[in-house]
């Protein structure tokens, strides 16, 4: 009688070890999956612009589809206006910004100074593009803006910083400030320049959700919309710079900007207009950016329709 007593005791003693086993078990599960939709959640949510879109918005989508065979690794076709993606490829994986890091330079650039105040160059520089400026010489912000984003002048990015409260270290964390301002979650600079390719990146979505916002700042559109142009210091130097962006004019093309390095790549950001709208397109690590983007053009042109939606 004892042994039964004995053995049922175990046999409780092991049936709660179970069921609380089994409670542990299911709990751990639940915690799992909740994390799981959490990640997935984050990665595939749709990213909302820090203004609000009254009145009937139009979303765009392609007609007839069909898929551009390009070279670059990374890719994104977007609406300016309301985000939509029309076609991507990698959009979320990360590239080095190269020179195309200067849209946020400019539109860091342009909340602080004036067209009409004077920079004084602090440091020459001769890495990669420059225009050649000399220490000390000095120069109108506008001038500086348009050597940097035509001429993709390293020299002019790293005096726009330098003249900067705080100087180069402060411009660069308010461009990350920026970033996170506009929700590029998977952007982050080092210098104003793209010259560090390690610390400089970006994706496609980011790098085109930065392009739909710098379009809507005038002066910004208006520079990148420049093909040749003459800027001058102020002691009289006279320099001629024409836009590195060969498809400018092109397909209804208006800007935007161009980057290389070894390691990033060939880089190009573009904006076009299509039935009044503005379109943005990247390429990213591409052998041949103006090649890709042309196919990724005509994937949009003549070939979209806009549907009206009302909130």
């Amino acid at each position: 009688m004892k042994d039964f007593r004995l053995l049922n005791k175990n046999f409780i003693k092991i049936y709660f070890f179970f069921f609380l086993s089994f409670l542990l078990f299911i709990f751990c599960v639940l915690l799992l999956l909740s994390f799981t939709f959490k990640i997935l959640n984050y990665t595939n949510k749709t990213y909302l612009v820090p203004f609000s879109v009254s009145g009937q918005a139009k979303f765009p989508f392609i007609k007839t589809q069909f898929v551009p065979q390009i070279s670059a690794k990374g890719a994104i076709i977007m609406d300016a206006d309301s985000k939509v993606v029309l076609y991507s490829k990698n959009p979320d994986l990360r590239f080095s910004t190269a020179s195309t890091i200067k849209i946020m330079t400019a539109l860091t650039a342009l909340d602080h100074f004036k067209l009409t105040d004077i920079l004084t160059v602090q440091k020459a520089s001769n890495e990669g593009s420059v225009l050649g400026l000399k220490i000390g010489e000095q120069m109108t912000f506008e001038n500086m803006l348009y050597a940097m984003l035509l001429h993709s002048a390293n020299d002019a990015a790293l005096t726009i910083s330098q003249n900067y409260p705080g100087s180069e270290q402060a411009f660069v964390e308010k461009m990350n400030s920026k970033a996170k301002f506009f929700k590029l979650y998977s952007t982050h600079y080092q210098d104003p320049a793209g010259l560090e390719d390690a610390n400089d990146y970006t994706t496609p979505f980011d790098l085109a959700r930065l392009a739909s916002f710098a379009v809507k700042n005038d002066t910004f559109k208006k520079v990148v919309a420049t093909k040749k142009k003459t800027v001058y210091s102020l002691s009289g130097e006279a320099y001629e710079i024409e836009n590195l962006n060969k498809l400018l004019g092109v397909d209804g093309v208006t800007g935007i900007k161009t980057g290389y390095t070894e390691e990033a790549g060939q880089v190009l950001v573009t904006s076009k207009k299509e039935k009044g709208k503005t379109i943005i397109i990247v390429v990213m690590g591409s052998e041949d950016r103006f090649l890709d983007t042309a196919k990724l053009l005509d994937l949009v042109s003549n070939n979209l329709t806009y549907l009206s939606i009302h909130p």
